[in-house]
């Protein structure tokens, strides 16, 4: 029995050496790829010649296996034929270039952290569209920090000052910051059962002053301004703080619907921006958005009149950032769940 507990005891050595030992080669490693790494890429797909290929291929499986050798001979020579054409108009100058659809996806976080990616998708598009060309957001957020949001918003403004058509969908969620971003577009998309809205503000701090005050904890704080710090988490918490407070919010809550109201003339700011959420079909009835529809349908209805681009700015993440970031979006998902479990009814 003593043998086993010191092999144990020795075995648990070894194992706690090996950890500390991988986890400082793996900060190093990580130092180093963090210093090395390059800025980003942007990262273009063409969507359209993948649905293509797609239809193509369901189209040969349905065929009956000794027809499929003269399908693959005639399609060949379809394409060919096509190659041919295009050729020949572009000698002459009479190749018919189609638009533009620049295809742009947010799936927002709490800190809005993706509007760094999403600048320079902006930045892109600008540095290259052309008249005639949009651009299609799928956006989805339940929403999070307001300066967050109002920077992401501030990008999508962007393509409006330069006269470029923006069209938002909406499959899943796009509340509160969500609703920010999408009601700069010019159009508004959504899913029938996608949430919409919740025009409002909010927030909240705990407050562990008596617990301290229990134990004989003392807490000092020390400003400078009469409202620097309004309502804190270990301090005593005036009524004038939290007057301020709510003022605060109020304020918030009236420049999120001057700025709506901006965006969409149309609404009727005052019955939409209670805080509440709608799904898909009662937003359209309310004016929040203009058409009920899933991404997919949109963008495959209009393949024949724009050529699809998908873009997305793609930068090269150390193991400590993927580490750590999967970390977070855990339980952040963890969050949203409790969030909706106790706010929105299941199905």
């Amino acid at each position: 029995m003593g043998f086993t507990a010191e092999y144990g005891l020795f075995l648990a050595k070894c194992v706690t050496l090996v950890v500390a030992v991988l986890a400082i080669v793996i900060f190093i490693v990580s130092q180093r790829s963090k210093a090395k790494q390059s800025p980003g890429e942007l990262v273009i797909r063409e969507p359209g010649k993948e649905y293509k290929q797609l239809q193509k291929r369901l189209e040969q499986a349905l065929i009956e296996p000794t027809a499929q050798k003269l399908w693959l001979k005639t399609e060949k020579q379809k394409e060919k034929t096509r190659i041919k054409e295009e050729k020949q108009q572009a000698k002459a100058g009479t190749f018919a270039v189609k638009p533009v659809l620049f295809l742009l996806s947010f799936k927002g976080s709490m800190d809005a952290h993706e509007v760094e990616t999403l600048r320079k998708e902006v930045s892109a598009v600008l540095s290259a569209a052309k008249p005639g060309d949009e651009v299609l957001l799928k956006l989805e957020s339940p929403g999070g920090v307001v300066h967050g949001y109002g920077l992401a918003a501030s990008q999508l403004q962007r393509f409006r000052d330069h006269g470029i058509p923006l069209t938002a969908v909406v499959d899943k969620v796009a509340a509160s910051g969500g609703y920010m971003m999408a009601c700069v577009a010019n159009h508004i998309v959504a899913a029938p059962f996608s949430i919409i809205g919740s025009i409002g503000v909010v927030a909240q701090i705990p407050n562990i002053h008596r617990l301290l005050k229990k134990n004989d904890i003392d807490v000092e704080l020390h400003t400078a301004g009469q409202y620097k710090r309004t309502l804190t988490m270990l301090g005593e918490n005036s009524e004038e703080g939290r007057d301020k407070f709510r003022q605060d919010l109020d304020e918030t809550h009236q420049l999120f619907k001057a700025f709506v109201s901006d965006m969409r003339p149309s609404l009727d700011i005052d019955s939409v921006a209670t805080g509440e959420h709608w799904y898909g079909k009662q937003a359209l009835e309310k004016g929040l958005i203009d058409e009920i529809a899933t991404s997919d349908a949109w963008i495959i209805e209009r393949m024949q009149q724009f050529r699809l681009l998908s873009l997305s700015y793609a930068r090269r993440k150390t193991f400590i950032e993927r580490f750590t970031q999967s970390g977070a979006t855990a339980v952040e998902k963890a969050a949203l769940k409790l969030w909706q479990r106790g706010q929105k009814p299941l199905l």
